[in-house]
């Protein structure tokens, strides 16, 4: 028989916490929602190696033969022309931006690195390549390896000292959050269990931004085939949900772009319809992942 189960979490990186019962948390100009906007920058392999962990939602597009230039090409779509459509748009709003940059996109597209400090964006390492994912199939000294070449390749290429995680698929093993906090991440975007930042119980301890995969562009358009239509008013109808809920406390909604879905020309206008619906709400906080970290930071004391 298996053995009874115990109160409690099935991990101790961070206790239970119900949203309802938790301190008041206060955004700067006593605004109820923080929005960060996620632009992911990503570099893929046409042929990852054979011990490389992709996320299997996504290894399905690819064909039974190689080499599949179609389903690589429309991902280097993104970098080529999806990306500066997409820029536009965020110009025209003026917002600032976290993006969420793999290691090798730095070292081999620094210009597309260059085109986002000119415009203040912060940077975050998101893995080594979108094709290699942490997966408990890694050592733990190939994973250790695999996150501090990561956060040193953003460092040099942004010329930032405090970066934050947002893994790449959200692949993690047990061990991955220990070792981005002796790793000095800023904060650890990954998990999608909540709508405020949380501490996680590290040594050091580590901010936990939770970052909702419900309404993020690839989830819903590129697996869940969603329209472009129908994303922007799913992105809206949260947006106005998460309004309201904030109004004892604040809250907090994160929205992940990436260039080579929501890049294409059918799709960019309903991105401009987000943002011009989020302006028209009283009371949003539009920050980086880093500041909404650091204010979180100024008002929960570390477990």
């Amino acid at each position: 028989m298996p053995d009874r189960r115990q109160p409690g979490m099935d991990h101790r990186l961070y206790p239970y916490s119900a949203i309802t019962t938790r301190p008041e948390l206060v955004w700067p100009g006593k605004n109820r929602l923080a929005v960060w906007i996620v632009l992911h920058l990503e570099q893929w392999e046409l042929q990852p190696p054979a011990t490389a962990i992709q996320d299997a939602r996504f290894r399905g597009e690819f064909g039974n033969f190689f080499p599949d230039y179609r389903t690589y090409s429309t991902r280097e779509y993104g970098n080529r022309v999806g990306l500066f459509r997409l820029l536009e748009v965020l110009d025209r709003h003026k917002m600032p931006v976290t993006v969420a940059a793999n290691a090798d996109l730095c070292r081999a597209r620094p210009r597309l690195i260059e085109e986002c400090l000119r415009r203040g964006y912060e940077i975050a390492a998101h893995g080594d390549r979108a094709t290699r994912m942490i997966s408990s199939r890694m050592s733990a000294a190939q994973e250790e390896d695999y996150i501090n070449t990561a956060m040193a390749e953003v460092r040099r290429s942004s010329g930032a000292e405090r970066v934050g995680w947002i893994g790449q698929d959200f692949g993690e093993s047990p061990r991955t959050p220990q070792l981005l906090a002796a790793a000095g991440a800023d904060y650890l975007g990954d998990w999608p269990n909540d709508d405020q930042p949380y501490w996680l119980t590290l040594d050091p301890p580590l901010v936990s931004l939770p970052y909702h995969v419900e309404w993020d562009d690839s989830t819903l358009m590129a697996l869940r085939q969603l329209t472009a239509p129908r994303y922007g008013q799913m992105v809206m109808t949260a947006a106005d949900r998460m309004y309201q809920d904030s109004g004892r406390s604040g809250r907090m909604m994160s929205l992940g772009l990436h260039p080579w879905v929501i890049g294409q020309p059918q799709r960019i206008r309903y991105l401009d319809q987000i943002l011009d619906h989020l302006r028209t709400i009283d009371g949003l906080w539009f920050a980086t992942a880093g500041a909404i970290a650091d204010c979180y930071r100024s008002q929960v004391d570390r477990p």
